[in-house]
């Protein structure tokens, strides 16, 4: 070649790097020119297959560098480029490999150890993330001062990392680098205001740091700002459009905002271009599931497990539509999936559980209950869970919420009368009860949302007998008018987002919200509250046999469930006790077999008008988020009522922990004083009719009594 083409040729591939940029389909257009005329130049082709990766062509792409690297295996680029093509292809392996090669070749090349580094987040390898990372930062970052905080953040000194970078950022104060760094230690301290002030900071000196813009959607979707997170990551996307994870991210903030539609049409996106997903292709099934859309969310669920057998959660998810029935080969793969000596404890009890219904549907009943009880052990041992914290808050709710408390504070909290609170224990009949009601025409059914448990989190965490502040519940007595006003109103503002049609009042389904009926009377009076309960037995059992993404730690052993429901009677036998009239019950046997009366009941204490639609909650389209997703979409009907009887021979831990609750069912037993039976443990027994002796109450416990009656 002649000095003056060669010439040429640098230029020629010069500008096409410099459109990569800007406009991939410019730069994939001139790297296509180039190789008309030399039809094996390396960097063009490179070149080209960077253009169509950003265009989204990743087969394409793959074709072209899979070649390169056999015969560019020398250069570092064409690695790098592979493994993002393989990581946006669910590749994990094959990335990692691509990407661990172009570092090893260049063990200064920045971006592509930025890459690993992300790669091994998404494959959740924390230590080998830790390591990327640090190298990035050891090769990007050009002052030893930020290497040294990097060292300290590593070594969680964040103190030490927080001074080393403030007194950088007296002498360079828009160091973005510096300023990520800082926000970082904020969010792992907590300091979440003071974080996303930081993150902010960092992309309004530099619009184009992904890396910053990245984390900071991902902590204002933690801190439940899904549209705003929308926002950043579609600034994101415009940098990096074919990057799978912004896309997830998105479809993530999308399901917060219970906008199933737009999280599936962008799980759709990322599922076309980068097929072989499994984490995605499962999470495009729950919202498949949520909008009703069974038959697509069985075959995403197939097709998660057909990428990845050994993921339990698969399995699970099809269980968890409760109408679905496995096959024989899946029950078969199941068992084989549980023979694995390296099958992990979490991993272990999703087999076990959807193993579980699997043999319930046949009828297999003492084999399913075993299933059952070892999928509950190996979750139980995952999560800590302390029951008496439980009986210690409802102890503590009743000291403080008296009659006359709340008379002295009458008339306060924000008056708005929209809010609709259903609560009860979990597989209560709660989503049955919201389905009824969220097809009336004047009530929206929203989800679980978190606002009440996040206000209260905020009011004060679990009281330790050595710590002399005031906690929640305790702390409620110390506020004044102005502030309860203030958190009924921040309430509201919370819920908006969650309201789209517009309707009058709307649903707040969280169950776990029974245990702050006193706050949510304070700060919002005039809302309405629904007693959601079903047969003890049949309630429990059934929240034995689920398994919880997170939030219900009560529910993986029978006497922690037992004594839950326990509790929560006695909480709610209280309120009706001091707030007479304030909350209405609805037993879960008497609303299926006399539907219509029930309804009418509702509503009257909602102060609506009955309307058929009502009655025909099948027929209605809305997303359901739920276990119960698929059976509230089907009439009612009674099959339920006594299916805890065919485990009943192994409920005899459950029953004793419920004690005189259970024979009480379905009216309130009465509640009187306590009597201690252990150091640090007391219960309240019964009277009259429901007098249960203070041996018996112990013996649901397996606490010794310290007295007799």
């Amino acid at each position: 070649m002649s000095s003056s083409a060669s010439e040429l040729l640098s230029a020629e591939l010069a500008e096409a790097r410099r459109l990569l940029s800007v406009d991939p389909s410019r730069a994939e257009a001139a790297a296509r020119d180039i190789l008309r005329e030399q039809p094996e130049e390396p960097e063009a082709r490179l070149i080209l297959a960077s253009a169509l990766r950003r265009k989204g062509a990743l087969i394409s792409a793959a074709s072209i560098l899979e070649t390169l690297a056999q015969t560019q295996s020398h250069l570092p680029p064409v690695h790098y480029e592979l493994g993002l093509v393989l990581s946006a292809l669910g590749d994990n392996k094959g990335a990692t490999t691509s990407l661990r090669y172009a570092v090893d070749l260049d063990p200064n090349f920045a971006a592509a150890w930025h890459a690993l580094g992300d790669q091994y987040t998404r494959m959740r390898s924390k230590v080998g993330a830790n390591k990327a990372y640090s190298e990035y930062f050891n090769v990007a970052v050009g002052d030893d001062r930020l290497r040294d905080a990097m060292a300290a953040i590593h070594d969680n000194r964040l103190d030490e990392a927080e001074g080393i970078l403030k007194a950088f950022l007296e002498e360079k104060p828009d160091n973005v680098t510096a300023i990520k760094m800082l926000a970082e230690i904020a969010q792992k301290t907590h300091r979440m205001l003071q974080a996303e002030a930081l993150f902010k900071r960092c992309i309004d000196l530099a619009p184009d740091f992904a890396a910053a813009r990245q984390r900071y959607a991902i902590l204002l979707l933690t801190q439940n700002k899904p549209a705003e997170a929308i926002d950043q990551v579609d600034e994101l996307l415009k940098l990096e459009p074919d990057d799978p994870y912004h896309r997830n991210l998105k479809a993530a903030a999308y399901i917060r905002m219970s906008a199933f539609e737009d999280a599936a049409a962008e799980y759709e996106i990322m599922l076309k271009a980068s097929p072989n997903q499994p984490g995605a292709w499962m999470a495009y099934g729950h919202a498949l599931k949520a909008m009703g859309r069974r038959e697509q969310c069985i075959a995403a669920y197939r097709r998660t497990i057909s990428l990845l057998p050994g993921l339990g959660d698969a399995y699970w998810s099809l269980a968890n539509l409760k109408t679905y029935r496995f096959t024989e080969a899946e029950v078969a793969a199941m068992r084989e999936q549980l023979m694995r000596a390296d099958l992990k404890g979490e991993n272990k009890g999703f087999f076990h559980f959807a193993l579980a219904k699997a043999l319930e549907d046949e009828g297999r009943f003492e084999e399913a209950f075993d299933h059952y009880r070892r999928g509950n052990d190996f979750i139980r041992t995952k999560v800590t869970y302390d029951p008496e914290e439980m009986s210690a808050q409802v102890r503590r709710a009743k000291a403080l919420f008296t009659r006359p408390f709340f008379a002295q504070r009458k008339g306060q909290g924000a008056a708005a009368p929209d809010p609709i609170f259903i609560v009860g224990l979990p597989r209560s009949g709660s989503t049955l009860i919201e389905q009824i009601l969220a097809s009336h025409s004047a009530i929206e059914g929203t989800t679980e949302l978190r606002a009440i448990p996040y206000l209260a989190g905020r009011l004060g965490g679990k009281k330790k007998p050595e710590d002399p502040l005031i906690h929640y519940p305790e702390i409620l007595g110390t506020l004044d008018a102005a502030n309860l006003q203030g958190l009924g109103e921040e309430y509201l503002w919370r819920a908006r987002q969650h309201r789209i049609l517009g309707r009058p009042f709307f649903i707040d389904k969280m169950p776990n919200n029974f245990a702050h009926v006193g706050l949510i009377h304070l700060i919002l009076p005039n809302a309405k509250i629904i007693d959601v309960r079903r047969h003890p037995l049949a309630c429990c059992l059934s929240n034995f046999k689920q398994h919880f993404g997170n939030g219900q730690q009560f529910s993986y052993s029978l006497p922690d469930i037992g004594r839950y429901y326990f509790d929560y009677v006695e909480l709610m036998a209280h309120y009706d006790d001091v707030l007479p009239g304030r909350v209405h019950r609805v037993i879960y046997e008497q609303l299926v077999e006399q539907p219509e009366q029930e309804v009418r009941r509702v509503l009257e204490y909602l102060g609506l008008p009955f309307e058929d639609a009502c009655l025909r909650f099948h027929e209605n389209d809305r997303v359901v988020r739920s276990a119960s997703a698929e059976q509230v979409r089907q009439p009612l009907n009674s099959d339920g009522f006594d299916q805890w009887r065919n485990f009943e021979p192994w409920l005899g831990s459950l029953k004793s922990a419920l004690g005189f609750v259970l024979d009480a069912y379905p009216d309130v037993p009465k509640f009187y004083g306590r009597v201690t039976t252990a150091p640090g443990f007391s219960q309240t027994i019964g009277e009259g009719d429901q007098k249960w002796s203070v041996k018996a109450v112990a013996a649901r416990t397996g606490a010794r009594p310290a007295v007799t009656p």
